[in-house]
């Protein structure tokens, strides 16, 4: 006789297993390999103020999509059918998602936009019938105002989505500013109040863990882009060295992020009396910076692979931009997670060369080679700076769960 076992909708807590993420969570990650290399093609086609803005808008809407995704099943659990189920079938929207993006703001305008909030509106409906079958009534009321916040913004989208360019831009950056601020303001609705932040009792490992697990993709995604590049164009003595400075340059981001912010944001927001709102500003927005950092990079690292020996304005505003933004991001996330009065000095001075670097940059003084390899050069000594200042910090005294000090 078999014994059929029925998975429980929400995940159990407590259990030395309760924050595993599940391998259909890594499963549907696949899905914004594409995006995200999406996005890196249509910035390089469009590398102008224009093309810009339209990328960094499509890439908040990839991200707000995948990590609503990623806090809802810090909840939901992932070996249940019907919550596989769901995520398959948010698969599919977000790949419709993903192919509409280089003409998002051309034909294929409505059909992001309907998927993009089928995405957000069906998966916090399903995550609401969950919770009105398992779940506390605090959860319940947590998904009944984002609901409610998100019903609100697709209906923005989607107009966005039938309208031309101007009108376009309009109705999807209140769309977008609705859905930014949902969090910041708890989701206040009325007649429903706003949501504790206690009600949002994430699993912190967990999240900790899945935003972890997107900067990995991303970090591919560049190297996929280096790669790919490289074995396209003609070998030559100034080709060599721009592959090699791309491929240091991603090791020193993983390096920076991963070697001590990863496990101490980890234990931080583990540990935290107040998971909900170390995620929401942590996780939520600041890894945010992050990603579009590495992303960006990617673009410069293609742009130097191909020309090394010149770039144009736009081109060094890449190569540039995209190490800066990823340094303020991490140095901003290790800040708010640690028990710091500023960021990492590291981070800070790097930020500081690059500044030093950018005017001479742009008087066209270093040639696109030079330059990524300046861009490098601070990076690696961002993250041996800040290796080597931990280790002294830390010599002779008690370790921490997350690998610090007492």
């Amino acid at each position: 006789m078999t014994v059929r076992i029925v998975q429980p909708l929400l995940r159990a807590r407590g259990g030395a297993d309760s924050g595993r993420v599940g391998f259909v969570e890594l499963f549907y990650d696949l899905v914004f390999v594409f995006a995200i290399t999406q996005l890196s093609h249509t910035l390089l086609a469009h590398l102008d103020l224009g093309g810009a803005w339209k990328t960094a808008f499509l890439l908040v809407a990839v991200w707000w999509s995948w990590i609503y995704t990623a806090w809802a099943l810090n909840w939901l659990n992932p070996d249940s059918a019907p919550v596989r189920l769901m995520l398959f079938a948010l698969m599919f929207t977000g790949l419709l998602m993903s192919a509409s993006i280089p003409d998002a703001f051309g034909a294929r305008g409505l059909a992001f936009a309907c998927a993009y909030t089928a995405m957000q509106v069906g998966r916090t409906a399903f995550a609401l019938w969950c919770m009105q079958r398992e779940g506390s009534e605090g959860r319940r009321r947590n998904f009944q105002r984002i609901l409610a916040w998100l019903v609100l913004s697709a209906g923005f989208w989607i107009a966005g989505g039938l309208q031309a360019d101007g009108l376009r831009w309009a109705c999807w950056l209140v769309a977008m500013g609705l859905e930014l601020l949902g969090p910041l303001l708890r989701f206040r609705t009325p007649g429903l109040g706003a949501t504790p932040t206690s009600d949002w009792d994430v699993d912190g490992g967990h999240l900790a863990e899945r935003c972890g697990l997107f900067v990995i993709i991303a970090l591919g995604e560049s190297l996929l882009v280096t790669g790919a590049t490289f074995a396209g164009e003609a070998w030559s003595v100034d080709r060599f060295p721009a592959f090699a400075t791309a491929v240091l340059a991603s090791i020193a981001m993983w390096w920076i992020y991963f070697d001590t912010g990863a496990v101490r944001g980890h234990h931080r927001i583990a540990h935290a009396d107040d998971p909900g709102r170390v995620a929401r500003v942590a996780y939520t927005y600041l890894h945010l910076l992050i990603v579009a950092g590495i992303l960006v990079s990617a673009v410069g690292d293609e742009l130097v692979l191909a020309h090394p020996g010149h770039a144009t304005d736009a081109g060094i505003a890449a190569i540039l931009g995209g190490p800066v933004v990823y340094l303020l991001g991490v140095g901003l996330f290790k800040w708010v997670t640690n028990s710091r009065r500023w960021p990492p000095a590291s981070h800070l001075a790097g930020l500081l060369a690059f500044a030093a670097v950018a005017p001479a940059a742009f008087a066209h003084a270093f040639g696109a080679l030079e330059l990524a390899i300046l861009s490098t050069a601070i990076l690696v000594v961002v993250a041996v700076w800040e290796n080597i200042a931990l280790r002294a910090g830390t010599a002779g005294r008690p370790a921490t769960p997350d690998g610090s000090a007492t």
